[in-house]
């Protein structure tokens, strides 16, 4: 039975390069978070718009608002979340295609300003449990972006 639940799995490290392909985001550094139970996406000038939808701007690289990203989506859901800090916010959540591995998953994701944290995204247990493995000793088991990429966010987390 161990061996049917591996065979379907995908194995990925501590920190991943990662894509959110709805929402026009090629690539985004991850850092896999098991503490955390939905993933967390570092957004800027949330606005919440008529209809339950939400618009936000997702800046992918850290220290930099350079290939700024606007979305807009429905919303999923509100959530009071803690911090590892220990402090409770409320906080939209919506529904992202997460590309992570060779695999797409729907992530619960929540909007937060994580700009002060060394990556711009958590993926958190529920979209891991769809199939994922971690590795806490690896990084980048999933493939690195392209060189050019990885430039853009060089000396950052």
């Amino acid at each position: 039975m161990a061996d049917d639940l591996h065979s379907n799995t995908v194995a990925v490290g501590w920190r991943e390069w990662a894509g959110l392909p709805g929402v026009g985001v090629p690539w985004i550094k991850v850092k896999i978070d098991t503490g955390a139970r939905s993933s967390a996406l570092h957004t800027f000038d949330i606005e919440e718009l008529d209809g339950n939808r939400v618009r936000f701007t997702v800046h992918p690289w850290q220290d930099s608002d350079a290939d700024a990203i606007a979305v807009e989506c429905d919303i999923h859901d509100r959530r009071v979340v803690r911090s590892s800090s220990g402090h409770t916010e409320e906080r939209i959540v919506v529904l992202l295609d997460l590309a992570l591995a060779g695999r797409t998953v729907q992530a619960e994701t929540t909007l937060s300003n994580r700009d002060q944290m060394g990556f711009r995204m958590l993926v958190g247990r529920e979209a891991l449990r769809q199939g994922f493995l971690v590795d806490p000793g690896k990084s980048f088991l999933g493939g690195r972006a392209p060189r050019d990429v990885r430039r853009r966010n060089r000396g950052r987390a």
